[in-house]
């Protein structure tokens, strides 16, 4: 049985609302970015050199590659006029068509919702509530691609999520610093656990303002505001108080140092610099504290909301981390690290490889999962398993239904309902932690809820399933938990501040019984 909220789903029909200007702005932003970058894709592939026919088996095998990249190209031209399609019919407010039987989880799903929203004359672009429509723009991305024989595996967000993640070079030598410095303490931390509550509070606002950065939201924000937000150091925290609407880190740290060696489970947000301080979070849990042993990372199995973290993004994190001159680099406004920097980097990029190596950290999906769930040759094949809390290692394909239900138009509430498998494994976690905006509207329903509503109510069925924690900065209109002498304040100070990324919630609730 699903969850039915007292409350209606936020969607376009208020012209005054974020979900509007989404549909209106955003989302034909993203589909122009998909068509450049497949245009200058095929324009490189178009540039290639020419075949030298001197041999005559090389002659047979450039003739043989020739034919491919010429059906790549016309597969591409191909995607290319479909995005444009779907651009015009959006802007005029088509309606959403089915999404086609490409052999990839979710297709019945989204479908038999549309002809449910089509029943009540929702089922047009600007009329559909908006997290569904989200999710839907998403799904048929990806099915452009997959329908292809040389484009399954293509990430279309893949090149800006490197360009932001090699824009983030400072901040990210910075908090390999603080972690170096954390290095020659540790023995005081062990002997006053106390000491490890200020040291926490800093890696959850780094990770909370590591959101700050987002693809498919296109904030006003400036790279230096986001720098001075991702910025670490105690002066830092306390300048950024008054940006958190609501604040649990205190409740967080009590309940977390009643875990003994436990196991922490991120559903991760975005690529590049937010996942980097994902990893550092964890890093600390299991290096610093006795509360923590094992994280696990739950990834989008698809290319989903421009930036979010995909099996394949997770690894090249890592690789990047490991040798970070060829991509910190290439920044403009990036300095040539010292050798000192690059020295710390190294050392916690190792830690983080070592962890993965161990299955200390380890996907919800096997390390060689590559885009829509398949299993690729050129990665670990750590899995976990859905009966214990414990990482194994496996060479045969395993259920991908950890990631599936991530990417279903549904809210979170419904997760029992749904997936009880995914329900039941992260019922074993100690705390899930949710990152950014997505997560945090799906924790919600993306419903009109009255600010002032409580977090737990907000949650549904899911309030107390298990130890949670949401770290979200404000990207959309749904916020709860609030108190409204606070709202008052802040509403007086700032119009935006549900939509313009400068706030943030730090939301937790534990587990019933």
């Amino acid at each position: 049985m699903v969850f039915q909220s007292p409350f209606p789903p936020y969607d376009p029909t208020d012209k005054s609302g974020f979900s509007y200007e989404t549909v209106a702005k955003r989302w034909p932003v993203i589909l122009t970015s998909i068509v450049d970058q497949l245009h200058r894709e095929n324009h490189d592939l178009y540039l290639r050199p020419p075949i030298d026919d001197s041999d005559d088996s090389d002659s047979a095998h450039w003739e043989e590659e020739s034919l491919r990249v010429e059906a790549k190209i016309t597969e591409g031209k191909a995607i290319i006029e479909k995005v444009g399609k779907l651009k015009y019919e959006m802007a005029r407010d088509h309606v959403m068509e089915p999404i086609p039987m490409d052999g990839e989880p979710h297709v019945d799903f989204y479908n038999s919702e549309l002809e449910n929203l089509a029943k009540a004359s929702k089922d047009t672009w600007f009329k559909a509530p908006w997290l569904y429509a989200e999710c839907y723009l998403y799904r048929l991305l990806r099915s452009y691609f997959v329908q292809t024989t040389h484009w399954k595996d293509y990430d279309p967000f893949h090149a800006q999520k490197l360009d932001v993640f090699a824009k983030s070079g400072a901040s990210i030598y910075g908090i390999a610093k603080i972690m170096h410095e954390l290095e020659s303490e540790k023995g005081a931390l062990e002997s006053n656990p106390s000491k490890l509550k200020v040291f926490f509070q800093e890696m959850i606002q780094m990770c909370l303002w590591g959101n700050a950065t987002d693809l498919s939201l296109l904030t006003h924000m400036s790279l230096v505001d986001i720098e001075k937000l991702q910025s670490v150091g105690k002066e830092m925290q306390a300048a950024r108080k008054e940006f958190i609407m609501r604040d649990d880190q205190e409740k967080a740290w009590e309940y977390l140092t009643t875990v003994k060696n436990g196991r922490v489970d991120f559903v991760l947000d975005n690529a590049g610099f937010e996942l980097f301080t994902d990893l550092v979070l964890a890093d600390f849990l299991v290096t610093y504290t006795p509360y923590v042993s094992t994280v696990v990372f739950h990834p989008k199995l698809i290319p989903w909301f421009v930036s979010d973290v995909t099996p394949p993004d997770f690894n090249e994190t890592i690789a990047c981390l490991l040798r970070p001159t060829s991509l910190f680099t290439t920044s403009s406004s990036s300095l040539l690290p010292s050798p000192e920097q690059q020295q710390h980097l190294r050392k916690l990029a190792e830690r983080l490889k070592q962890y993965v190596s161990e299955g200390v950290f380890a996907m919800s999906v096997p390390g060689g999962t590559g885009l829509g769930g398949g299993l690729t040759t050129t990665a670990p094949t750590t899995a976990i398993t859905t009966t214990t809390t414990m990482v194994m290692t496996t060479t045969a394909t395993t259920t991908h239904s950890l990631a599936e239900f991530w990417t279903a138009p549904v809210p979170y509430w419904d997760i029992e309902t749904y997936d009880r498998e995914l329900w039941e494994f992260l019922r074993g976690s100690d705390l899930v932690v949710f990152k950014g905006d997505l997560n945090y509207r799906k924790l919600t329903g993306d419903i009109k809820w009255p600010s002032w509503t409580s977090f737990e109510e907000a949650l549904g069925p899911l309030a107390g399933s298990f130890p949670l924690l949401s770290l979200r900065t404000n990207k959309a209109d749904v916020a709860v938990g609030l108190d409204k002498e606070v709202l008052m304040q802040i509403e007086e100070k700032d119009a935006n501040w549900r939509v313009n990324g400068r706030f943030a919630l730090i939301s937790f609730l534990g587990k019933r019984g």
